[in-house]
């Protein structure tokens, strides 16, 4: 919980100077098992509240795949894209006082640490904690990852003022290249979560929990392994029969963090060509407006609706 600072891209410069620059995905992650501290099961509750310096904070959510080859997203976030999801957000102002929230996802299958989560902080706190995430590079032959663990885990253990105060709900992010797998069971809850189940959730249920508090959005890495022989159309029509008119395809990885500042203004009922056209790199425009070209705006997507938790 980090609302007492504003996001500051010269203590970014600063941090990634000395962090980052010029050394390998070795050396900017280097943790090799997963910290206490992001460990979903070991936390009480992840909480984004409002302060001084952030009165209507908003908490935003993005968890990234880090199986595989698509470890590349944790990577190229430390490279620049967080900085610039966190400065676009603060310069368009689609919501109030964002606060940012980083996650692993993996394969609860296969993986000893299929879900890890940072603080949600306002400021560039939030790249330190983000280079203590564990990318395990697991997942397996399973045809899908635990997408859903995130869903579980913030649908139990968080609270937000943006909600609680304002009625607003936060954003919750997934993004990676893979079907979902279709439940979180409750031997994994427990495991992975520290949380107890009644039953097994269906992928259909742990979406409709989550999105009593959170506005839900997956995007498909188009370009990772899990879309590539012929297995694209299997991918986004899962997700699309999930998420419908909140799964967005990316076709070049490279335009995420615009992709996802694009995705937020929309949401929040900015125009699609508006907001594609607002990137001043042609190639950039063109990719946010192939990506964002089904979303829906802050009203429930088709499909979704409130169930008691």
């Amino acid at each position: 919980m980090g609302g007492d600072a504003r996001w500051d891209s010269r203590s970014w410069d600063a941090y990634t100077d000395a962090h980052v620059s010029g050394k390998s995905t070795d050396r900017i992650f280097t943790s090799r098992g997963m910290k206490d501290a992001y460990d979903p099961a070991k936390i009480g509750l992840r909480e984004s509240r409002d302060s001084a310096i952030s009165p209507n904070s908003t908490a935003i959510s993005l968890f990234l795949d880090v199986t595989g080859s698509m470890g590349m997203l944790a990577e190229k976030m430390m490279r620049g894209d967080l900085n610039t999801t966190a400065s676009e957000l603060q310069k368009r102002a689609p919501v109030s006082d964002p606060q940012i929230m980083i996650g692993a996802v993996g394969d609860a299958e296969c993986d000893t640490s299929p879900l890890q989560l940072t603080q949600w902080e306002s400021s560039t706190v939030l790249a330190k904690q983000t280079t203590e995430l564990f990318l395990e590079g697991g997942g397996g032959a399973n045809a899908g990852e635990s997408y859903l663990l995130p869903h579980v885990f913030l649908s139990r253990k968080s609270e937000m003022d943006c909600w609680t105060k304002r009625g607003r709900k936060g954003f919750l992010v997934t993004i990676g290249d893979e079907p979902v797998l279709e439940r979180v069971t409750r031997a994994q809850a427990i495991k992975f979560l520290g949380v107890q189940l009644e039953h097994d959730l269906s992928s259909e249920e742990c979406i409709l929990q989550a999105s009593e508090r959170f506005e839900l959005l997956h995007i498909v890495v188009a370009q990772g392994n899990g879309c590539a022989g012929g297995r694209r159309d299997r991918v986004v029509s899962q997700w699309n029969r999930l998420l419908p008119q909140r799964t967005i395809v990316l076709d070049d990885h490279t335009k995420l963090a615009e992709t996802i500042v694009s995705a937020i203004q929309v949401i929040e009922g900015a125009g699609k060509d508006s907001v594609a056209a607002s990137w001043d790199d042609r190639t950039t425009a063109l990719v946010v407006a192939n990506a964002v070209s089904s979303l829906a705006g802050r009203s429930a997507p088709k499909g979704i609706r409130r169930i008691g938790r």
